[in-house]
């Protein structure tokens, strides 16, 4: 529903005295784009708003680290603006047909799919690591078409983090990167901040020597990737080899 300012102008207003802070902002991401709303906001797509989310996503980040109340409401409001307006988007969009109500009832049922251990289902879990430790045959379950632990990793992560995740993947197949692999080097890092160091000593290192520290690293990042796969090939040779002839 829009409401009358006493200039005239219509803006956004609850549609029942009942609406929350959230209704209202969904309100007003859909007059925003509404005819006679923000030409800009109109005319976006869901690929021109990706350098906004991402943006977003590191400034939220950057709250988190920071520990400041304010700026951590400030941040996540901007991105959860940036998923309301996607799904509007959405539901303007022929072809696409939903809305932030079908992102959120999917969600729910992902959630609790997940979670058998907690909305009755035939599952127990004691630990965290109770809890990871099936979460991967849970996901096996409902994404079949992936045919290898490194299917579903966003290519577009930062090389650190994309390190970090292709580590945790290799070990479920048994690759395992270890300090040893570090040429000469020191013991390996004992804090975060020891280790913050480290990491900001080899780049400065390299970028003396003209070097790329985020490529370099994508690049033994795929190398590490070459790898896993290759367990992954020979684990189904071998499961291959130990069936019973017909």
């Amino acid at each position: 529903m829009r409401h009358l300012t006493s200039t005239g102008a219509t803006t956004p207003g609850p549609t029942a005295r009942s609406a929350t802070p959230l209704d209202e902002l969904i309100e007003t991401v859909a007059f925003l784009r509404a005819p006679g709303g923000c030409p800009w906001d109109a005319d976006q797509t869901h690929e021109s708003l990706v350098q906004y989310l991402v943006e977003e996503s590191w400034e939220l980040i950057e709250a988190i680290e920071s520990g400041n109340r304010a700026e951590l409401i400030e941040e996540l409001g901007d991105v959860l603006y940036q998923v309301l307006f996607h799904a509007d988007l959405a539901a303007h969009t022929p072809g696409e047909d939903f809305d932030i109500q079908d992102v959120a009832a999917h969600m729910t049922e992902k959630m609790v799919s997940r979670h058998p251990h907690v909305f009755g289902g035939d599952r127990t879990a004691e630990t965290a690591d109770d809890v990871v430790s099936f979460w991967d045959e849970l996901k096996a379950d409902e994404k079949p078409h992936r045919t290898s632990v490194l299917d579903g990793i966003p290519r577009g992560m930062p090389a650190l983090a994309l390190a970090q995740k292709v580590l945790g993947k290799a070990e479920k197949v048994g690759v395992r990167v270890t300090s040893a692999s570090i040429p000469d080097g020191p013991e390996p890092p004992a804090t975060e901040g020891e280790l913050g160091r480290t990491l900001l000593a080899l780049v400065a290192s390299a970028r003396a020597q003209g070097l790329d520290a985020e490529r370099a690293l994508r690049h033994a990042v795929r190398d590490l990737e070459g790898q896993v796969r290759s367990a992954e090939e020979r684990t189904g040779e071998d499961a291959e080899s130990d069936r019973p002839g017909d």
